[in-house]
């Protein structure tokens, strides 16, 4: 009965997420026209080669919005990051519109995580979990105030501003934010009746249907990019949900899963950091060497290196899913096959310009080789 109560919750959330959102993001766009919140094509970084509406982040929030209403009726903490969501859509827009520093954005995403850890959401301990069939027996490690702060925070924050990478190619970031939230749905479904994760799952499901409402409006060729009012409200979201799960609190389930159904934003913001404090420039510098630009160089197109993302974003979901139910063999297999897929995207290739000029050069070769034989055998025959 209990399994049936939650499908059925489950079932209205994703009308509503996807009903909502698909009716308001045609609403975003004339919104944006009518303010001005355009993306015009400035510098190379921009994949996009005509001015795009990017407050489409309306559609998501008010979609998410509108569907977690029933799983915060379940549990006031997410209730409470509810109002962290409301805080960091606006930081979003307001950055959308009068383009902030990102020192002062960094800064307004550090206070709103800080409100979070104040009112009680946040990482206390660190577990591990051992289970059998006649006990469960748990050792924690306990996180004085400080740690907890700096750890929460930096949870909270580090997600937010991966998911805002992804935000580069049409329907990169909405379709990767579904993958991932459906897969710690999952995790949650799976381990609702001995943990008491449902209200959790039926909030991810909220999340997951706000972008797939959103999707059909961002998808390659793209009417309306979502903008950092969506990008920073779904990477809180996820981060934050991430946090109430009471699986929070089995380390191997708790700390493993998040991160494994985040790899791909937590590996791609990883490496841009260090690829910028190699290189002196600042962390924050935007570039235009995310894993969806190696792609877009190899020549795949924005749909096709769109599908290899969501490929390897499913990957680790999956791997999220075999922790959660302690099939790490099988998690370390998959792992291994995502981490071998982002091996060859960031391996350098050869510029087109020198594979056309070494494939010049070969054509000469075999030409002056060919000319070379034929003047040969035209001496031979004399």
């Amino acid at each position: 009965m209990m399994i049936t109560f939650y499908l059925e919750k489950i079932l209205i959330v994703a009308a509503i997420g996807i009903t909502v959102s698909a009716i308001a993001t045609p609403l975003s766009i004339k919104v944006a026209r009518r303010f001005d919140i355009i993306d015009r094509p400035r510098d190379d970084r921009r994949i996009h080669d005509r001015p795009i509406p990017r407050f489409g982040g309306m559609g998501i929030f008010l979609g998410s919005m509108a569907a977690m209403i029933i799983p915060a009726g379940m549990s006031e903490k997410i209730m409470t990051a509810m109002i962290g969501g409301v805080l960091m859509y606006l930081l979003g827009v307001l950055d959308d519109l009068k383009d902030l520093r990102p020192g002062l954005k960094f800064t307004g995403q550090i206070a709103i995580a800080t409100l979070m850890f104040s009112k009680g959401l946040k990482i206390t301990f660190i577990g591990n979990y051992i289970a059998s069939t006649s006990a469960s027996i748990e050792t924690k490690v306990f996180l004085g105030t400080g740690a907890a702060y700096i750890v929460t925070v930096l949870w909270i924050v580090g997600v937010t501003n991966a998911v805002n990478l992804m935000d580069g190619m049409d329907g990169l970031a909405a379709g990767s934010v579904a993958i991932m939230s459906l897969s710690l749905a999952y995790v949650a479904y799976i381990h609702g009746a001995r943990l008491g994760t449902m209200p959790v799952c039926v909030a991810f499901a909220a999340l997951a249907a706000s972008c797939i409402g959103f999707l059909p409006y961002n998808i390659s060729p793209a009417k309306t990019f979502m903008g950092d009012g969506g990008a920073l409200f779904l990477g809180y979201m996820i981060a934050i949900l991430s946090v109430i799960s009471p699986l929070k609190r089995v380390t191997f389930i708790g700390t493993i899963i998040p991160i494994a159904a985040l790899a791909v934003p937590i590996f791609d913001t990883l490496f841009a950091m260090i690829r910028r404090i190699s290189r002196g420039d600042s962390v924050m510098k935007p570039d235009r060497e995310h894993l969806h630009h190696h792609l877009l160089g190899a020549g795949f197109g924005q749909r096709r290196s769109v599908l290899i993302m969501y490929g390897i974003v499913g990957i680790m979901g999956e791997v999220a899913v075999l922790f959660s139910r302690e099939l790490y063999k099988d998690a370390f297999f998959m792992s291994t096959i995502a981490c071998l897929y982002l091996l060859v995207i960031l391996v350098p290739r050869q510029p087109f310009e020198k594979r056309q000029a070494r494939m010049e050069y070969m054509r000469r070769k075999r030409e002056e080789r060919k000319q070379k034989q034929n003047a040969n055998n035209q001496e031979n025959k004399e």
